[in-house]
């Protein structure tokens, strides 16, 4: 089969891989499944992929459709060749605003679309929770729904035309036609003909018609994604009269690519939603409580009704991004129900909030009815969005696992179903997470399960046969949104009874005789609690690493991955996580690629020290240790806490190379190079020299390196403190211990004088406490052993003498905001305590200058009054670990400076990482996507501040700018 595969390889214009590494990173999605697929390919054209159809039918594989693995039941995982359309298939092909319609590639992202329809007034309905990297292929295959579904409905009924491949590799267009065109569609002897004809035949039988009215889900549940959609179109001309058009768009959309390999989609688009909107946010008590209210809400006809409950409450507690959007929560409620009303205006949704309480009230139902408007939703839709991702934060090896979340049934059955299904998870000694889709009638439930053992893998299915036999009770749908995949396939029988499952198989094999499109889902499928991502009864070693993991070991943390792949969002999408992969575009530079290939490496490895892996060293090469993934991953993936305690234990086995060393002793090698900084400078600077001094190192030629400054903020600070030239305080609250990072001490000199200036012209003593270096470096490097050393004598030093009153505040964010990170994680257990109360009194300059202003030490009347407009890059730990608000506010003091901040995530410098070799070209391209074209664009007296060294040095070289330091930019502004 390799000799076959490579040959493949050969004849496709696109990538095909088949090595372990790339198989391993496809063998999951968010589901629970597993399984190694033969290879992937990821096709240029149309052509590479009728390639791969004829290769599946000639060698007896099968292909698995795949766009950004977001499924929920295991959808895309399989034993064929993954074809992954997510990079290449992804033009927005044609729109026609009159007609309302847009035709798409299946890899065009559902909330990129809608970036674009914006500006023609229209918007595409359909918004999964996902919608920031969940793409219309995917959503077709799902019937995807959302929030807003009690508007737009589902996926499918906007779906109105798609071009396809079918099984024998002819094209298709399959689209709504009226009756004699559909009988024409029944001529002859194509497969297309016969597809036309055994639907013809089938859903012409009566009995068939009676079995099919009888078993399927009530009509009246909007979100009914149980096996293929024959009760829809049983529903068509010219099997109902009076009917809707005969279309097959309604079959494809929920068929999981199992029929049809679709290339082309046409969907119907809807003017933009009101301008005004309200989100009344309503406390209960109780789950039940919620749900009656959800029937009294539904009468006010709102946009969405979904539902939050305590467990994920509080899961944002802990979670950096979302602590800052649960400010609306009052108390301690069972649940929340968040309704979505529209208006004219504000005070129309005023006062529909206001009737919607009233009748609430009255029926004694909810306790806190806040109306929140404008960025305030965002917020909480984020908060709402985040949920499944929250989920997989609870430590240890029991998870709220996806078995039976996507049951619907009628809204109005929907509070005495979760009774019911609560009693039996009760039985069980089980507890569940209630959220999302209450206006719906589809709450997305979890079961907290460890399926890691055998009485877990056992309970994992008995909960499914029993939630399946209560969700027929209620003649509900299995499946609302996520679809069938391998999780609920096996239970169709029972859904929609013996007689209808053959039907459904009828309708496989006559599309896909050879079962080469995704077998294995919807029909025929194997037991739901097998080809799970953990074997039962699996045990591991327990793992000695450097960094502490809360609660959990290294391989638990990288187990906190879903896979729900928030990390595959773009630049357009905003924010940081992940830089690599928004310039690559490939699944093996997502944070879900890192923490997948340490879980699988760290699992199944037969080695002794299981992280030497030149497969992990491989996915991992591109993280670029932003920490974008510790506060915007919903699951607070840390991939680069997980990137530095690999490298180490890699190192351990394999040695460290040359440059990591070098960089890691950046303060030793600079203090030499201080000795003689005109010297230093004049070496790394001249053409030839400096050239091969890069060569040398392992960095790249056409990077300028960072000079020495002609003395050290150190001995500038004790020159100046033995003149008896700094500002003594006071009071005691006047005082503040600044530290000296490596960065700031040898290359950014003149910013930390300016900052020492600026705080004592402010009225602070400044004084520099003795202590070490940060220990950034040897952190980024993977030299933890070392950085421990570090770490705990730089808490030994500071912490006896930093307090509420005295803080310590640094300039450099990657190296003071180490305090509040990296320090906790690898203090000894004997100073934990010690650096968490540390870091508590530890800020960032922007920080404490924005603290003072709030308290009136520091006025707007010490600044000039000229006019100055400000864009800000945002360093990406800040961002992670802390805020840009603060640089905004400091920078905001001038009365009339204005600040506006850049939407670049990280700047692709990250340290050292754009200066080596191999990686100058992403971190180039990274800069390309927002930062570089931002700054260009600006007037030259525009100041384009960034407060990391890296990002004014990347900065620097990509558009020839020089970005101040936001100490520069008020020290500047003082009057």
């Amino acid at each position: 089969m390799n000799n076959l595969l490579q040959q493949l390889a050969k004849d496709l214009e696109g990538e095909l891989y088949f090595d372990k590494t790339m198989r391993v990173l496809y063998a999951t999605d968010a589901s629970a499944y597993r399984e190694m697929p033969l290879a992937v390919a990821i096709p240029r054209n149309v052509e590479d992929i009728k390639k791969l159809i004829s290769f599946a039918h000639t060698h007896k594989t099968s292909l698995i459709p795949r766009t950004a693995g977001t499924s929920l039941a295991g959808q895309v995982v399989g034993n064929g060749i993954i074809v992954d359309v997510s990079k290449n298939f992804t033009q927005i092909l044609e729109l026609n605003s009159t007609e309302k319609w847009v035709r798409v590639q299946p890899g065009v992202i559902r909330d990129e679309l809608n970036l674009f329809l914006k500006s023609h007034g229209l918007y595409f309905g359909p918004e999964t929770s996902t919608a920031n990297r969940a793409m219309i292929g995917g959503m077709v295959g799902n019937n995807s729904c959302g929030s807003n579904s009690v508007i737009y409905r589902s996926t499918r009924e906007h779906l109105l035309e798609v071009k396809a491949l079918l099984s024998d590799g002819s094209e298709a267009v399959f689209t709504a036609m009226n009756i004699d065109d559909f009988h024409k569609k029944c001529e002859g002897t194509t497969l297309e003909a016969n597809i036309y004809k055994t639907i013809r035949s089938l859903l012409s039988n009566y009995d068939n018609q009676v079995e099919i009215r009888k078993e399927f889900p009530k009509a009246s549940i909007e979100r009914r994604n149980t096996g293929y959609a024959m009760d829809v179109m049983l529903e068509m001309a010219p099997f109902t009269a009076g009917g809707p058009e005969f279309n097959f768009c309604s079959l494809i959309a929920g068929s999981e690519g199992t029929l049809a390999f679709l290339t082309e989609i046409k969907l119907n688009v809807v003017p933009l939603p009101p301008k005004e909107t309200g989100l009344l946010c309503i406390h209960f008590n109780s789950i039940d409580e919620s749900l009656r209210a959800n029937l009294i809400a539904l009468k006010y006809n709102p946009r969405a009704s979904e539902l939050i409950d305590h467990y994920i409450l509080e899961c944002t507690k802990d979670n950096i991004e979302q602590r800052k959007n649960r400010f609306f929560v009052q108390g301690d409620p069972g649940a929340i129900l968040v309704v979505e009303y529209a208006g004219a205006t504000r005070e129309e949704i005023t006062a529909t909030a206001q009737k919607v309480e009233a009748e609430m009230r009255a029926a004694n139902l909810g306790y806190h009815f806040p109306l929140l408007f404008g960025d305030d939703t965002k917020k909480i839709w984020t908060l709402r969005k985040a949920g499944l991702g929250l989920l997989s934060n609870l430590p240890g090896d029991e998870k709220a696992v996806p078995v039976i979340e996507d049951t619907a049934v009628d809204v109005n059955d929907l509070p005495a179903y979760i009774r019911d299904f609560n009693e039996i998870l009760k039985k069980h000694n089980l507890y569940s997470v209630h959220y999302a889709h209450a206006g719906s009638g589809e709450i997305h439930l979890r079961p907290i399960i460890n399926l890691k053992t055998e009485e877990g893998n056992a309970l994992f299915r008995i909960i499914a046969e029993e939630i399946a036999t209560l969700v027929k009770k209620y003649s509900g749908s299995l499946s609302g949104e996520h679809g069938d995949g391998r999780l609920r396939g096996e239970f169709i029988p029972q859904m929609v009874g013996e007689k209808n499952y053959q039907l459904l198989k009828q309708v496989k094999y006559t599309w896909d005789p050879d079962n080469i499109f995704n077998p294995n889902k919807i029909v025929d499928t194997p037991s739901m609690n097998s080809m799970l991502r953990y074997t039962p009864g699996q045990k591991t070693p327990a793992f000695k690493t450097v960094f502490r993991y809360h609660n959990q070991d290294v391989l638990q943390h990288a187990e906190q991955c879903n896979g729900s792949g928030d990390c595959r969002k773009t630049h357009l999408s905003g924010g940081t996580m992940c830089p690599s992969f928004m310039a690559t575009r490939n699944e093996k530079d997502t944070t879900r690629a890192r923490a997948n290939i340490l879980r699988e490496m760290l699992t199944h490895s037969d080695k002794v020290n299981r992280f030497d892996h030149k497969e992990i060293y491989e996915v991992m090469d591109l993280c670029l240790s932003c920490k974008g993934c510790k506060s915007e991953c919903p699951s607070n993936v840390d991939v680069a806490k997980l990137k530095a305690e690999f490298l180490q234990h890699y190192y351990d086995a394999n040695g460290v190379p040359m440059r990591s060393k070098l960089i890691a002793n950046f303060s030793a090698s600079a203090k030499l190079g201080a000795i003689a900084p005109g010297l230093y400078n004049y070496a790394v600077t001249n053409k030839v020299i400096g050239k091969w001094i890069k060569q040398f190192s392992g960095f790249a030629v056409e990077r300028s390196m960072p000079t020495l400054y002609k003395t050290t903020l150190q001995s500038w600070y004790k020159k100046n403190k033995a003149e008896g030239k700094g500002q003594k305080a006071e009071r005691t609250q006047k005082k503040v211990y600044l530290f000296c990072d490596e960065f700031t001490n040898y290359n950014d000199t003149e910013i930390g004088i300016k900052a020492i200036q600026l705080l004592e012209k402010l009225g602070y003593e400044v004084e520099i406490p003795q202590h070490l270096e940060s220990g950034r470096t040897w952190l980024s490097k993977g030299l933890l052993r070392k950085a421990k050393e570090i770490v705990n004598k730089n808490i030994a030093l500071l912490h006896p003498i930093v307090t509420e009153e005295i803080p310590l505040i640094g300039i450099e964010p990657s190296a003071i905001l180490t305090f509040r990170d990296e320090y906790i994680d690898l203090a000894t257990d004997e100073q934990l305590e010690a650096a968490r109360q540390l870091s508590k009194n530890v800020f960032t300059f922007e920080e404490f200058i924005a603290r003072e202003m709030e308290k009136g030490a520091i006025r707007k009347e010490q600044f000039t009054s000229e006019k100055r407009m400000i864009q800000l890059h945002g360093h990406c730990q800040q961002k992670a670990l802390s805020s840009t608000a603060p640089s905004v506010k400091m920078m905001s003091l001038p009365e009339n400076y204005t600040v506006q901040t850049i939407p670049s995530g990280c700047c692709g410098m990250a340290g050292s990482f754009g200066f080596e070799k191999e990686h100058y070209d992403l971190s180039m391209k990274i800069g390309e996507m927002v930062l570089f074209p931002t700054v260009r664009k600006q007037p030259e007296d525009v100041i384009i501040a960034a407060p990391g060294t890296s990002c004014r040095h990347q900065v620097l070289d990509g558009t020839g700018k020089h970005a101040q330091h936001p100490v520069e930019v008020l020290f500047d502004a003082l009057k």
